[in-house]
């Protein structure tokens, strides 16, 4: 017997797959996906996306960061198949079809705010993300208790560094990750 071969003892049952659509970067994916396949893997190993990374593989490092919904989230820890008919935008994505930069892109590569870049992705989606719940009143742990609920919030240095707390680097590019989205608040 060819030990390649999947056989239907290494292959999930149909009943524990489901079909999915999702909204990758813009284009529609339909794909039939084991209920324990979480989007991270969907969107390296099935889709070709390796921008978001497998860091800690538990949530905790932001290494895998993506937007769903236009909302961040650690791609390692959910299941694809509740993602159905959701928009994930990856690293990839954020710059659309053209070839200019996100402003948070170009930001990070003008302050040189990586160094080896292992993270470099999950902190821009991340960031990307922090700059449109602070402009969509979303209050961090930080955030004044005077501020009007539902306004736009101030991002200072300590917002920053609070609501980008989830992400972490290795190499310590922390102050100039700050400065890059400094650069980009409107």
């Amino acid at each position: 017997m060819d030990s390649q071969r999947p056989t239907s003892a290494s292959r999930p049952p149909e009943s524990s797959r489901s079909q999915t659509t999702l909204r990758v970067n813009g284009k529609p994916h339909t794909l039939t996906v084991d209920h324990r396949r979480v989007l991270l893997d969907l969107l390296r190993e099935d889709l070709g996306l390796t921008g978001a990374k497998k860091g800690c593989d538990h949530g905790q490092c932001g290494a895998c960061t993506v937007l769903v919904d236009g909302r961040r989230v650690n791609s390692c820890l959910l299941f694809a198949v509740a993602l159905d008919g959701c928009e994930v935008t990856t690293v990839e994505g954020l710059a659309g079809d053209g070839e200019e930069l996100h402003p948070v892109q170009r930001a990070f590569l003008e302050r040189d705010a990586f160094q080896c870049g292992y993270c470099t992705p999950g902190q821009i989606c991340s960031a990307v993300g922090a700059l449109a719940e602070a402009a969509a009143g979303h209050p961090s742990h930080v955030t004044d208790p005077r501020t009007p609920s539902g306004e736009p919030v101030a991002l200072d240095r300590e917002e920053i560094r609070e609501r980008l707390s989830g992400n972490l680097c290795r190499c310590g590019a922390y102050p100039r990750i700050a400065d890059a989205v400094e650069d980009v608040i409107p």
